[in-house]
């Protein structure tokens, strides 16, 4: 089960960085596994969307409801797919020179590929 966590101080300010990650359908621009992305619904304070991830040759679809409290937090809470669970949390804090973004995911895939491939990514 990979579980990934850092932090990361960026030039860019919290609204700025909350913005980027809130835009989901944005996804497939700047995450390599992330092929294509579904929103079917989404609001200010939550997204529901389907994300179609691609690795090694494989490719698997999973849903996940994104609620945000903007501009300090993004919670990614899986609804269906591959995986046995999923949690992914963001927090943007500003500082002096743009702002400090923690990141945290935990996961397990139901099949053992996925999970192996899936911790060459986040090991």
């Amino acid at each position: 089960m990979p579980k990934h966590q850092e932090t990361r101080h960026l030039p860019y300010s919290a609204e700025q960085m909350f913005d980027l990650v809130a835009d989901v359908k944005r996804y497939p621009e700047f995450l390599p596994w992330v092929t294509a992305m579904r929103v079917r619904k989404d609001d200010e304070t939550e997204t529901l969307a389907d994300m179609i991830v691609g690795f090694k040759g494989l490719r698997e679809t999973f849903t996940s409801r994104v609620e945000k409290v903007r501009p300090e937090t993004i919670r990614v809470d899986y609804v269906d797919g591959p995986l046995k669970y999923l949690r992914n949390d963001w927090r943007f804090r500003p500082e002096e020179q743009g702002c400090a973004v923690d990141f945290a995911v935990d996961f397990q895939f139901k099949n053992r590929v996925f999970e192996m491939l899936a911790g060459q990514v986040f090991g």
